[in-house]
């Protein structure tokens, strides 16, 4: 078998075929890895392998044409007829040559993920994962090109023949949307051959089992029929062609058989198990706080998608179907809205609805997704759209958890003092946390409305008058919770300072300046705080919180151990290097002056007043406004949002304090810089020397054995 093997490669080498088909497949390939990596500063290669696919319905027939047939028409057919090596074992080796021949092609592409290192971040993880379903797709090609060749002595007969098979199968996917948008059973049996459709897993940065398993079932089906194609001649050369029939297609039918119930098999297990999600997000995986809820789910749960299952986003239709792998009480359901196209006003009147929006529904009451939702994204300065992050399992997690809960928490937002509105990802957040956040000005009001679970007063510019101050203290002197923050202003803010001022919590005068570098980004007042341990900051975990600008807050310091009426928990503080400086509008220096406050500080506080045994009253108190505003948000990859969240979820209630709020998972949008020398460098290496180099080498040793 390997001296078979090494006959087989070496003659691909010896003629032009092999060197016009590493020629061909490193062309192709180098002129889109040009224009999508090197152009576009696209830092992964699945697009460039995706769009280099249809090469091989051109480079494989080249490549399989002569690998029997050309022997069947020089009768040296006859050796394998009457080899001692068994039939297998020769279709093996004859297999294995032009493996090789493409695999050196794959180790050459190999090399570009490492060639886009240097210039700038690269998910290696998901570069590789498409490689090899790239290479699993191309052995498949060549298998399915070798049997053909196996059934005729015409070399041009056996290149037509693959490249009509390998074109069907690589249009499938096409030819079953025209038959059906919805699926039937025939585009069932035809999704069999579709080989294009399993490569969109690994091409997403999915370690994809099932996918594995249809390749290689395929390559070894074709193998056994290339097998059983030259059987079928063996025998006919000592039997009646009657008995060879019946042998043969037993046979046949016992492989296709096999090969279809191991497929079957596998693709009847979770996808938990047989799908590994190598993305560097984990954008297809659900996150521990979801299958966490999943798990404690009581209430039955249906998911209506307004969609056909065979034409639904793929990424959404992973995300879908972990959540039916990860709970028994949740079902999903497609609805072709061709097939049903009012099913959506059983639950709503929104006429808004697009295509792949969802419906939660369970006993207690309903909830819609959006479709356009589901994604974020931004345009670029060419007004391109740009798609950043994929907010799929944070709506369908919030979603479950409104349609079960039982309770319904509203918080209202204090406006009519320049508060600076709760928006962006942070609104998203409380959304997420199924709080209802309703605006309100206490100058409509004769005091904070009695269904108010908490309050948030989000950096007001303009002064409290006296009786707005005394409707929130009431509020709170009656065991209500507020998050308030603070911003710097040359106001005087004395109405609004004294609700603090109540639980004893000053704030400073002017902005807080750190002296140690790694406290700070850029510039001194642009603070990365020490986070504290609380129940509050624990989403956040151990990075950083970005406070670009802050106010420092005092307050009495407790002995340890010691306990009073009011507690205080820190949960941002600076270092204590850190001063306040005072003359803010004349700054000329971020050097301490004189006048100027020393730290350290607190820059976010929990303040809870202890009533009877419990904590009633609570205050959750942060000194810099822009720090929940998404462009903050941004620098530290929703660590802020994180930590709205947990005082949000806090305040709102047990209920909410243990619901799951998922942010969004961003995409690594962060082009390559490539210099335009070295994009020049790779078009022309690329995409004409290293090609042309092959395709000479081809020529020249085809001429010299021509003039032996």
């Amino acid at each position: 078998m390997l001296a078979i093997f090494k006959r087989e490669f070496f003659s691909y080498f010896q003629s032009v075929i092999g060197w016009l088909f590493m020629a061909a497949t490193l062309s192709i390939f180098g002129l889109y890895f040009y224009v999508y990596n090197l152009v576009y500063g696209n830092p992964s290669i699945a697009n460039t392998l995706s769009a280099a696919t249809f090469i091989f319905l051109l480079s494989v027939p080249v490549l399989t044409m002569r690998i029997i047939a050309e022997e069947r028409k020089n009768k040296t057919d006859q050796l394998i007829l009457t080899a001692p090596v068994s039939v297998g074992k020769i279709v093996a080796a004859k297999f294995l040559a032009m493996g090789a021949v493409f695999s050196v092609c794959v180790a050459v592409i190999a090399v570009t993920p490492l060639i886009l290192s240097g210039f700038g971040t690269i998910a290696f993880g998901e570069n590789y994962i498409g490689l090899l379903g790239f290479w699993l797709y191309g052995l498949s090609c060549i298998a399915i090109g070798m049997f053909l060749s196996s059934l005729t002595e015409s070399q041009v007969i056996a290149a037509v023949l693959t490249f009509v098979l390998l074109f069907l199968g690589y249009m499938m996917e096409s030819i079953c949307s025209l038959i059906s948008t919805g699926g039937n059973f025939l585009t069932r049996i035809l999704s069999c051959y579709d080989l294009t459709g399993r490569l969109d897993n690994f091409f997403a940065g999915m370690f994809d089992v099932g996918g594995i398993v249809y390749y290689v079932s395929l390559i070894l089906l074709f193998l056994f029929l290339t097998v059983q194609s030259i059987q079928k001649r063996r025998w006919s050369m000592s039997k009646k062609k009657i008995g060879l029939g019946v042998f043969n297609t037993g046979m046949v039918a016992f492989g296709v058989a096999l090969a279809v119930v191991v497929n079957l098999v596998v693709s009847s297990l979770p996808a938990s198990l047989t799908q590994i999600d190598a993305t560097k997000k984990q954008l297809y995986s659900l996150t521990d706080d979801t299958r966490q809820m999943l798990s404690e789910l009581e209430d039955d749960i249906t998911i209506y998608v307004l969609s056909a299952q065979a034409s639904m986003d793929d990424t959404l239709a992973r995300t879908l179907e972990r959540y039916g792998d990860a709970s028994s009480h949740v079902t999903v359901e497609y609805k072709d809205p061709s097939k049903y196209p009012n099913f959506y006003t059983t639950y709503t009147d929104d006429t808004s609805l697009t295509r792949g929006s969802m419906i939660v529904v369970s006993e207690k009451r309903n909830k819609v997704i959006n479709y356009n939702t589901i994604y974020e994204g931004a345009y670029d300065s060419s007004y391109n759209w740009t798609t950043t992050g994929y907010d799929g399992e944070g709506k369908l997690t919030s979603a479950i958890q409104y349609v079960t809960s039982d309770d319904m928490p509203v918080i209202y937002e204090i406006e009519g003092h320049n508060e600076t509105p709760v928006s962006g990802g942070f609104s998203e957040v409380v959304e997420k946390a199924n709080i209802t956040l309703e605006k309100i000005n206490l100058l409509q009001y004769d005091a904070v409305p009695e269904d108010a679970r908490a309050v948030i007063i989000n950096g007001p510019t303009a002064d409290f008058s006296a009786d707005d101050a005394k409707k929130i203290k009431d509020y709170l002197a009656d065991g209500g919770k507020a998050l308030i923050t603070t911003t710097y202003t040359d106001e005087e803010m004395t109405n609004f300072h004294s609700i603090l001022s109540e639980y004893n919590v000053s704030v400073c005068e002017g902005i807080v300046i750190e002296n140690d570098s790694s406290r700070y980004y850029q510039q001194p007042d642009y603070l990365l705080p020490e986070i504290k341990s609380s129940s509050i900051t624990s989403a956040a975990g151990e990075n950083y919180i970005f406070v670009p600008t802050a106010q420092g807050l005092t307050y009495p310091k407790q002995e340890e151990g010691e306990e009073g009426d009011i507690s205080y928990t820190e949960l941002l503080a600076t270092s204590d290097g850190a001063f306040s400086k005072t003359n803010v509008t004349q700054m000329i220096t971020a050097e301490k002056e004189e006048g100027d406050i020393d730290g350290p500080f607190a820059i976010g506080l929990d303040v809870k007043v202890n009533q009877g045994g419990e904590d009633k009253t609570e205050l959750i108190v942060f000194s810099c406004t822009r720090m929940f505003a998404d462009n903050a948000d941004a620098m530290v990859a929703g660590n802020n949002s994180a930590l709205f969240s947990g005082a949000v979820t806090e305040l709102a209630g047990d209920t909410q304090a243990d619901a799951a709020v998922i942010p969004v998972k961003e995409y690594d949008t962060a082009a390559l810089t490539v210099p335009a020398s070295v994009m020049l460098a790779g078009a022309v290496f690329g995409i004409i020397v290293i090609p042309l180099l092959l395709l000479a080498a081809g020529i020249v040793i085809w001429v010299r054995r021509r003039k032996r």
